[in-house]
Order: structure tokens, then sequence, then C-alpha cells
């Protein structure tokens, strides 16, 4: 078995056992280990949210205190403790049913979303591209000042421009790949610390 197979049975069977339902449930935790995104009782919008890998992550990390609210377009079975809509990001009055939903701006959005997959690369770089644009601006309006977010980038000829779009607005941002991501995968994370709108 190679050494990626077996890596990613390991993180598939990590998440059988732990009940989560996605091996991604694991990145969120390796990127808050590294970069603490999300705290006990932070506010948490979870964008593009299906399975619900993230979504039980980030119920998990915040806990009793903590408020979790997922968005996809597909439907999500529930996830004790967590608010799911299934509601397009390309909508904007999503910013209107996040903010009745928690009452006040969130601590964290955290974005692990992925467009229909084509096949065609550039056309699927180009569409996940947008859909994170999608989420900025759903987030520009919902997220707490020093507040934290992430993006997944499939990375490619718009994520540099995306990256710089994004660093304006944050004291801190970090490009990384956590060890649960496929190596050959061509995912990267955009870690953005303390919001400055």
């Amino acid at each position: 078995m190679k050494l990626i197979d077996a890596r990613k049975d390991y993180y598939r069977k990590l998440a059988h056992e732990q009940g989560f339902r996605s091996r991604s449930a694991f990145k969120l935790k390796e990127l808050n280990q590294s970069y603490r995104l999300i705290g006990p009782g932070f506010y948490v919008l979870d964008l593009g949210c299906a399975p619900g890998g993230w979504t039980q992550m980030a119920v998990k990390l915040t806990g009793n205190q903590g408020q979790v609210m997922g968005v996809d377009l597909s439907f999500v079975e529930e996830i004790p403790h967590a608010y799911l809509i299934r509601e397009n990001i390309e909508n904007e009055h999503v910013i209107d049913e996040v903010m009745s939903y928690f009452g006040r701006k969130v601590n964290a959005v955290i974005c692990d979303l992925s467009p229909k997959v084509s096949g065609n690369w550039s056309v699927d770089h180009a569409k996940q591209i947008s859909l994170n644009y999608d989420c900025v601006k759903i987030m520009d309006k919902v997220l707490a000042n020093k507040g934290n977010a992430v993006f997944k980038i499939f990375d490619g000829e718009y994520s540099m421009e995306f990256k710089d779009y994004v660093k304006k607005k944050f004291a801190r941002i970090n490009l990384t790949k956590p060890k649960a991501s496929r190596k050959q995968s061509s995912e990267l994370y955009c870690v953005c610390l303390g919001f400055i709108g």
C-alpha cells in the first residue's frame, strides 16, 4: 500500500471511529491546533458545509457555550447542536438568515467548499475561487472585528489574486496544507486571523 493511500485510509478510518461524516473534519482540527481559529464559546458560520464534517468539528471545538450554523445548497443531515440551512451562498440574503440566527456577528467563518467538479481543471478552479469570493461577501457583513476565517483554495492561476484580496482584510494570513489533505491534492487553506474589515 502506498503511503498516500495509507494516510487516506487512516483519516477515513479515524472519521468513522469518531463519528465524523468526512475525513476533512481532521483538516479543521489540525488547522485549529496550529492557528486557534475557533475557541470555546465561539459563534461559527460554516459556508458550503455538506456533508457536515467541518460543522461537526466546529460544534466540538466551540463547546456548550458556542453556536454553529452550516449553509449548503445540498441537503445535510441534521447535526446535534448545529443549525443547518439549505441555501445558495451566492444569494446575499443568506446574510439576513445568519444575523437573525446568531443575533450578533460571528467569531469565525469557515469554508471548505468545492463546486460540483467537472474534471476540467481550469473551469473547476475558477468556479471554486468564485465561490470563495461569494463567501467573502457574506463574511464582510457577518464577521466580528478580530474574528478569524479559513478558505479552501484549489491552487491555480487565481489563487494569489484571491489571497491578496483577502489579505487586506486581516492582520495575518497563511497559506497551508494540513497533513489530513491528500498529498496529490491541489487544495490549500488560506488561514485568516484578526479581521480588520
